[in-house]
């Protein structure tokens, strides 16, 4: 079972771990440096402090290790992006199903979004599976990358 937990500081030297290798197969960046992973979480702790907030990040922890990272980006006041990396070594174990589940009961509920966009790597059918497994509708592709979105049913209360 996996908890979404804020980042720190601390955890920037396993950022740039998760950060590396196959993890990085499926998204557009590079490795990322010392410095870039201590500035992702400094950016992260300070979007936390911002009103209004438009942005989300937490780490995925299993059993206290941090395995990834799963983010909500606000692109109108109602609507959010979603994405999620892991390390490669946690892959394949429901992991980031399991982190989308509880990011989207935050983001419909805690952040009162009323939809959540997403996009993944055209290659990375295992990214689409998550995302359809949590409700998600396919909505075509842009630029070759599948799109899908999902919508608050009603008002949470």
């Amino acid at each position: 079972m996996i908890e979404l937990r804020a980042l720190t500081m601390d955890d920037a030297s396993v950022l740039q771990r998760i950060y590396s290798g196959a993890s990085l197969t499926y998204i557009e960046r590079r490795e990322l440096t010392t410095d870039e992973a201590l500035t992702l979480v400094a950016n992260s702790l300070a979007c936390a402090r911002a009103l209004p907030r438009d942005r989300w990040a937490f780490g995925i922890a299993v059993d206290d290790d941090l395995m990834g990272m799963v983010r909500l980006r606000c692109r109108t006041e109602k609507h959010a992006s979603i994405s999620y990396i892991l390390h490669e070594g946690s892959w394949g174990r429901g992991y980031a199903t399991q982190a989308v589940a509880v990011m989207l009961r935050f983001a419909f509920t805690t952040a009162d979004l009323e939809s959540i966009g997403a996009r993944h790597h055209p290659d990375n059918r295992a990214s689409g599976r998550v995302l359809t497994k949590n409700g998600f509708t396919y909505r075509g592709t842009r630029d070759g990358w599948p799109l899908y979105d999902i919508h608050r049913l009603g008002p949470c209360t």
